[in-house]
């Protein structure tokens, strides 16, 4: 597999490379870019650690080259939150960065696996979805938002709650990747019929809310950078489990297609040689999960129709 990272100088494009590094298949190979000079400096102390992966670092102008002949496109670039912001107050600032990125992916990478993790998610992969297009290039199964670190969060609590073991701890998350829309499937979990209804409600406000409780406890020093990263490479190395043709590797992740509930959803996807090749029905829910997504379905649109009508604005802009 060739990896390319796009913001790989970064808070979570460093800590995310060093997992790539560690753990992808040995023969691989793993292309960091990012705008910041000392990129390719990354490149080069990662290439000193002893595992079979390749690494090259790129700045400035050299995009393309990063990018030639990537399977997989990892993208983190982009403005870190802050306290007292959202992650719709990110949007204008992280917008145009997916859409040139993507635009770049498009022209060199055309069958990349593209997965995003630059907030705001919900609206960032309708943007990608609208610049592929433009290039003639879009394929849904291709294109995904990273919402794995919503599921790393609801088995971390989870796990405690129930003093479980959070390594086997086994969380659905489902919807979007911002407040209200990220829904965790706390019934489905063996084990939680003993929390109450209250508590069950309490953790999921948790669960949603957990990325501002990491920005205020780093006290304006940024935003989930390691977590996000785990998430990340988690999420890239089963995108490429499953293009080397691994059977039953399954993650949840933000994609467009298979869901009555959003245009684009996340949801509990199985990897194929071609990108993601199938969605798995997560079932019944409880009714007050029930109630939570229906009660999702509006912000989440809202967020879809923002991300499609920047999408289309910077492409008849920068054609």
């Amino acid at each position: 597999m060739k990896v390319a990272v796009l913001g790989a100088a970064g808070g979570i494009g460093q800590p995310l490379s060093l997992i790539l590094k560690n753990e992808l298949p040995a023969g691989s190979s793993l292309s960091l870019y990012d705008v910041a000079p000392f990129t390719p400096g990354v490149a080069k102390d990662l290439s000193h650690i002893p595992t079979d992966v390749c690494v090259n670092g790129f700045t400035g102008d050299d995009l393309p080259k990063a990018l030639e002949g990537a399977d997989i496109v990892v993208i983190p670039a982009g403005v870190a939150r802050k306290p007292g912001m959202t992650r719709d107050d990110l949007f204008n600032v992280n917008a145009g960065i997916i859409a040139n990125l993507v635009k770049n992916a498009a022209k060199v990478c055309p069958k990349a696996c593209i997965c995003i993790i630059t907030n705001p998610v919900n609206s960032t992969v309708p943007i990608a979805a609208e610049v592929l297009k433009a290039e003639g290039v879009y394929d849904p199964h291709r294109l995904f938002g990273v919402s794995a670190l919503d599921v790393l969060r609801a088995e971390t609590f989870l796990g405690e709650e129930l003093g479980l073991s959070k390594v086997t701890t086994q969380v659905p998350v489902i919807g979007g990747h911002s407040g209200t829309t990220i829904l965790p499937l706390l019934s489905k979990v063996v084990g939680s019929e003993v929390i109450s209804a209250e508590r069950i409600k309490e953790l999921t406000t948790r669960i949603q809310n957990a990325g501002t409780e990491v920005v205020e406890a780093k006290a304006g020093a940024g935003s989930a950078t390691l977590s996000m990263a785990a998430a990340g490479a988690r999420f890239a190395l089963k995108v490429a489990r499953g293009l080397m043709g691994e059977p039953g590797v399954t993650e949840y992740g933000y994609v467009q297609g298979g869901s009555q509930y959003g245009e684009f959803f996340a949801q509990r996807l199985e990897f194929g040689t071609e990108g993601w090749k199938r969605v798995i029905d997560f079932g019944p829910v409880s009714s007050f999960e029930q109630e939570c997504l229906e009660s999702l379905k509006g912000e989440l649109a809202g967020n879809i129709k923002k991300g499609v009508e920047f999408g289309q604005k910077w492409v008849a802009e920068n054609k």
